[in-house]
């Protein structure tokens, strides 16, 4: 199973949109000059904003931007308040190891309450279940960090490509298009429309099939037999796992569903996949892509349902 999906199965115990804190914070401190980002998310951000001179370590699977990351490595999922603590680099303007700021997106061994009443600034950036709160995490790093302009900029323009995205999609109340979006095998995990990625197929008009089959208990994403997706035969299949177009075509069953047989079945980017920082456009993008081929195939609607 890809390594994100940790990640994601920790995420779905609750999520927030946190609010902004610019004003708050305005001419109220200088920016931190030791940021700790326990988020791959929240590194691809900061760095995306100009904030990236600023952080000096990072979780282990951050891995985005390519180069400039700092070498310091945290394990996100069973962090140390000592390791934190001793993670900074002292200098003449810095004395201390404390950093100022820590950035998660999972309270992993309390690290958050621990943390804090040590004096240490936490935000908890838990994965949105909208657009409102990506870009309200964005808009609030770049207040924490004294980058308000940077993240404004990068809201308005992930705002133009996702709004382009979705207008290019033409209207298809006659056309079905059921999917099933995958983040994991051995069993099969997928999402609901109430999880972020959910919410982005909703708005370009996709019929989730794992609505159908979740229950609270799932808290966004459920656990789907191979009877019912065949069952439920979707015209598209997303990967976001560790699975590849060929090895679905191989599972029982698998082969008379129609995003199958019809070559619907689209491998994703796992890490875009499982982000909502600064690449959400490419993601947007790639799930715009793959649902305009759908509406395009002639031969798929004129089949009979």
């Amino acid at each position: 199973m890809f390594k994100s999906l940790r990640l994601i199965l920790a995420f779905a115990v609750g999520v927030l949109a946190l609010p902004l804190v610019g004003v708050a914070l305005a001419g109220a401190a200088p920016p931190p000059g030791c940021v700790v980002s326990l988020s791959p998310t929240a590194t691809e951000t900061l760095f995306a904003i100009g904030a990236g001179h600023q952080v000096q370590a990072v979780d282990s699977d951050s891995d985005y931007p390519t180069k400039g990351l700092p070498k310091k490595r945290i394990n996100a999922l069973d962090p140390s308040v000592e390791g934190v603590l001793g993670i900074c680099k002292q200098t003449a303007s810095y004395p201390t190891t404390k950093p100022d700021l820590v950035v998660i997106s999972y309270d992993a061994n309390d690290i958050q309450q621990k943390l804090t009443s040590l004096g240490v600034k936490v935000v908890d950036q838990d994965a949105p279940s909208t657009l409102a709160g990506a870009y309200g995490q964005i808009e609030q790093l770049g207040a924490l960090t004294g980058h308000v302009k940077s993240a404004d900029a990068l809201v308005v323009s992930l705002k133009k490509t996702i709004n382009a995205d979705i207008a290019s999609v033409p209207a298809h109340p006659n056309k079905k298009v059921t999917v099933y979006y995958e983040v994991g095998t051995n069993p099969y995990y997928s999402l609901t429309s109430d999880t972020f990625v959910g919410s982005l197929m909703k708005s370009l008009g996709l019929v989730n099939i794992a609505d159908g089959d979740s229950t609270s208990a799932d808290a966004g994403y459920p656990q789907l037999s191979a009877e019912y997706i065949a069952s439920a035969n979707p015209k598209l299949i997303l990967l976001a796992g560790d699975a590849s177009v060929a090895s679905v075509a191989k599972r029982t069953a698998f082969n008379k569903i129609s995003a199958v047989l019809d070559h619907h079945v689209i491998e994703l980017n796992a890490d875009i996949a499982s982000r909502w920082g600064p690449r959400l456009g490419i993601l947007m993008n790639q799930l715009t892509k793959a649902v305009r081929s759908v509406l395009a195939d002639q031969k798929l609607w004129s089949k009979s349902e």
